[in-house]
């Protein structure tokens, strides 16, 4: 039962990091403060060095079936923060379901791939 919360955890940390960093580049009335691309791009390597710092604590305390652990955790994580920005983000920012996944749940493909890849490594050292 142990992994299951972990898993939920490190899902919401991957997405709670990087919406709680993005906020200190918006004004109190919504603006972004700097440049929308170099706010992406920043955006994007946080959320990939977010996601890879949690996803090597998680497969620290997992011992066998790495590749299906690395699909599990994947998936749950992608599906985690797709579904919080459901809630919060789109809300927020107003932007339409096919802008948003254009613009950014696209991106959220990073995190499967980053724990298949880990999965696949472990599983390969045996």
């Amino acid at each position: 039962m142990k992994k299951y919360l972990r898993n939920i955890l490190y899902g919401f940390l991957a997405w709670l990091i990087p919406f709680v960093a993005s906020l200190f580049f918006y004004t109190r009335e919504g603006q972004l403060t700097i440049n929308i691309f170099l706010f992406k791009s920043i955006m994007v390597i946080l959320g990939s060095f977010s996601a890879a710092i949690l996803l090597v604590y998680y497969f620290k305390k997992i011992d066998s079936a790495y590749f299906r652990e690395g699909i599990v955790v994947g998936l749950t994580w992608f599906g985690i923060n797709i579904i919080l920005d459901l809630l919060i983000l789109i809300p927020m920012s107003g932007m339409s379901i096919a802008d948003y996944f254009t613009q950014i749940g696209l991106l959220y493909l990073a995190i499967p791939a980053m724990s298949i890849a880990i999965g696949t490594a472990l599983e390969n050292k045996k």
